[in-house]
């Protein structure tokens, strides 16, 4: 891509952040653009922070509803999996998914329950509730909000 063909497509969902692209000069050396992104990166931007941010709040509402414990939404909203925080935790897989039952999560240990807010970046006292309204995933993990 030629130097004056790298996109500088309006709306900026970065907050006036560019980011470099790489393109070629007049003289064909390789050079650094900045761009404020492209409409369909932006777009299918969008559609995934949207996804995610109703995948959390979807586990949010299991919190509430006592059908699962906060240990599950933070997994969530830290976009984590089982597979992950096996890794991190150690637990087997079966274990961690008993953690996730309010009954089980209600007996954890002060060590297993400062383990999971470790992982989660928060302290424990935080990992025993939710917040109290929908999420921006984003904006809660990074302090960083994008344009909707």
């Amino acid at each position: 891509m030629k130097k004056e063909e790298v996109p500088q497509y309006d709306e900026n969902l970065l907050n006036g952040i560019k980011e470099i692209q790489y393109a070629v000069d007049e003289n064909g050396n390789y050079v650094e653009v900045k761009s404020p992104g492209w409409e369909p990166k932006n777009i299918a931007l969008k559609q995934a922070l949207k996804l995610i941010d109703e995948i959390t709040e979807d586990a949010r509402q299991k919190v509430i509803s006592n059908k699962k414990s906060p240990i599950f939404f933070y997994m969530h909203l830290k976009q984590m999996d089982v597979s992950i925080l096996k890794q991190e935790t150690g637990y087997p897989k079966f274990i961690i998914k008993r953690h996730f039952k309010p009954r089980i999560f209600k007996k954890l240990s002060k060590k297993t329950l400062n383990k999971y807010a470790e992982i989660f970046g928060i302290t424990t006292e935080k990992l025993m509730t939710v917040p109290d309204k929908p999420v921006d995933t984003l904006e809660f993990n990074f302090g960083f909000k994008i344009k909707k």
